[in-house]
């Protein structure tokens, strides 16, 4: 059996190796390694796969959630609202504006922000929401988009977890993940659905003025060589970057459908399978709770274990050679950078109990049936005898 990754770029980099090499020593023999043809043409495909009017690359996506909120405006004291079970970054930016996090609890079948939560939340300095489409699964953006036009609220989609993904709304239309809201985010990390081999990001949205805006933003707040209209930042996607994104956009539906095949495999061998809890989509259009479909696109593929040491499961599959991931170990309300007396614990008891029993098996697009079969007969073997 090939060893387990929990991501395994290198047998993904063997299938376009040709291509990739010849486009990035095409841009070193261009010299154009800033916003070099490579960067626009991957921005036109980009905004083209998205249906999205503009896309603008930058350098890591933690860059993007910033710039989003730079660019619609967002004043120090403004609270903006996200969910408490995700990664840091999310947090960061509204942290580094000098913006006030309002951080509410998630659902625990999906585990994306809870919409009930959100409402309870609102209040007259609220300016914005940020749904994290978590693990590769869309939120629930009909209910959201409703809510932020109710109270007049801008919805920032982080969607660095669920590049590709499409969301059904109640009347059936299908969009990509991050073209839902008023702005949407991504990151390019090698790990991502679609991942450069380094940093990048971009940052999407259907508004004409807020695109110009942030169009600034990322370079120094120039749109005329030194005439600095807006404050801005450096954050820009360099041409090789573009170039190995420009390799991969074209297999991303490929890349997830791999993605949902493998979590199919692991639902049918681990489902029923007492103190074992599989992920599910959540299909608005169909209103009921699904296995594997197209809103889902398994950047994590991630089990709750129920009255069973998660940790005790962590070890055990590290001895048998079985990569895993705990995300996230302790909540954002509880990190020390993020810590607020505005919280109280009994506000987030889905995430204080999803810290204790989340597990994330290998995930990528070549995992194969001798993998899967051992992972998930590891898992099994184990639940048993707890």
């Amino acid at each position: 059996m090939r060893k387990i990754q929990m991501v395994d770029l290198k047998v993904q980099y063997q299938e376009i190796k040709e291509q990739v090499n010849q486009s990035v020593l095409d841009v070193i023999e261009s010299t154009a390694f800033i916003n070099g043809p490579e960067v626009h043409q991957f921005q036109e495909e980009l905004e083209e796969y998205l249906n999205v009017k503009h896309v603008i690359p930058c350098a890591n996506g933690t860059d993007a959630l910033q710039i989003a909120m730079m660019g619609l405006g967002l004043q120090p004291g403004d609270e903006v609202i996200t969910a408490d079970f995700t990664f840091a970054a999310t947090v960061e930016v509204i942290a580094l504006l000098g913006l006030t996090p309002v951080l509410v609890d998630v659902d625990p079948v999906n585990f994306n922000i809870d919409v009930e939560a959100i409402k309870k939340a609102i209040t007259p300095k609220t300016k914005a929401i940020v749904p994290v489409h978590l693990f590769g699964l869309a939120a629930n953006m009909d209910e959201i988009m409703e809510l932020a036009e109710d109270n007049n609220l801008y919805v920032i989609e982080d969607n660095a977890q669920a590049i590709g993904g499409t969301y059904t709304s109640k009347d059936g239309t299908k969009t990509k993940t991050g073209a839902i809201g008023h702005v949407g985010s991504t990151s390019f990390f090698p790990s991502k659905n679609l991942g450069c081999y380094g940093d990048g990001g971009a940052i999407f949205t259907n508004d004409d003025d807020l695109a110009h805006t942030i169009r600034g933003i990322v370079n120094h707040g120039m749109y005329v060589r030194y005439h600095h209209d807006v404050v801005g930042v450096n954050s820009r996607l360099d041409s090789i970057q573009a170039a190995i994104l420009r390799a991969k956009l074209p297999k991303l539906d490929t890349y997830n459908a791999a993605r949902r095949n493998a979590a199919r495999k692991y639902s049918k061998a681990l489902k029923g399978i007492q103190n074992i809890v599989i992920p599910t989509g959540y299909c608005e259009a169909e209103n009921s709770v699904c296995d594997v479909c197209d809103c889902h696109v398994f950047h994590q593929y991630t089990l709750r274990i129920l009255n069973t040491d998660r940790d005790a499961l962590v070890n055990h599959l590290n001895e048998n050679g079985i990569p895993c991931g705990v995300y996230y170990p302790i909540p954002l309300h509880l990190q020390k950078a993020y810590k607020d007396e505005r919280y109280n614990e009994a506000d987030f008891p889905v995430t204080n109990q999803l810290i204790k029993e989340v597990i994330s098996l290998p995930m990528h697009t070549e995992l194969d049936d001798e993998q899967i079969e051992f992972i998930t007969k590891t898992i099994i073997n184990f639940v048993a005898t707890s």
